[in-house]
């Protein structure tokens, strides 16, 4: 069954556009602000409008600015590996509560979403409190640890909506004629749920990358990249320098998030 197209809905009234808009440049006007200043020829002080404009900041963060390279390292080692992670748990997670009936399956679906919604600032000060208990000292593993526990949410969302909307006479089809578990799910399951997972699985690359508060608690002497950029707030010298690497992290996060909403659009659309 396809979607409704556009031609046959109804054009939305003048208040509601101009509320659209006045929504979006509330939104995403300080992230312009950064952007305009990342161009600036000021060094350590701002004045609007700027002086000058040059593209010498851009120059300066990425050949003259060794410090930058290792914390965006970093960054994108744990979204990766913080998004395995979550890909793995959250989609066996979806998989048990969508597709099985057992005793608190609704309290354990409450569980796994809960991370999401608590603050940043109790996470991390709920997971250095465990890692301490543990005896784990503070480092790279122990950042990826802190990045799951929220995007397995993520994942978890999005599969456990997929799979409500799948048919489980697919699954039994399946094993009727013969299928194992294995086979049932590369064959079934695995293409019903592809989109959502991989929308998923962006998402949660793009959460993780720029995440501070939790990192901030786990990281112990680690530094990604968002950690760096607020660390060089308290230096006036070269401060559009963090501004030109403020845009690399919109820039960074955008297309996976982007890629994301595409997939669950289009899916929605074929449903």
């Amino acid at each position: 069954m396809t979607s409704k197209t556009d031609s046959s809905q109804p054009k939305a009234p003048l208040g509601l556009k101009i509320a659209a808009i006045a929504a979006l440049v509330f939104m995403h006007f300080p992230i312009l602000i950064i952007a305009l200043y990342a161009f600036t020829t000021e060094e350590s002080t701002y004045t609007f409008p700027p002086p000058g404009l040059t593209l010498d900041w851009f120059r300066v963060a990425f050949t003259a600015r060794p410090d930058i390279w290792e914390p965006l390292a970093m960054s994108l080692e744990v979204a990766l590996l913080a998004t395995i992670v979550a890909v793995v748990l959250g989609t066996l997670g979806a998989a048990a509560v969508s597709r099985f009936k057992f005793f608190g399956r609704d309290a354990v679906s409450f569980l796994v979403i809960l991370p999401i919604a608590l603050p940043g600032i109790i996470t991390g000060i709920a997971l250095r409190a465990a890692i301490g208990l543990m005896d784990i000292p503070f480092s790279f593993l122990t950042i990826v640890i802190g990045h799951a526990t929220f995007c397995v949410v993520t994942v978890y969302n999005n599969v456990a909506a997929r799979f409500r909307r799948m048919s489980s006479s697919q699954v039994e089809a399946s094993m009727d004629l013969g299928a194992n578990s294995f086979q049932t799910f590369r064959h079934v399951i695995l293409p019903n749920i592809a989109t959502a997972l991989l929308a998923g699985a962006m998402l949660a690359f793009a959460l993780s990358f720029d995440e501070i508060i939790v990192t901030t608690f786990t990281a112990g002497q680690q530094e990604t990249l968002p950690i760096w950029i607020f660390s060089q707030l308290a230096k006036p010298r070269q401060r559009p320098v963090t501004n030109v690497v403020a845009l690399l992290v919109v820039a960074l996060t955008f297309i996976p998030i982007y890629l994301s909403h595409r997939l669950t659009h289009q899916a929605s659309s074929e449903q």
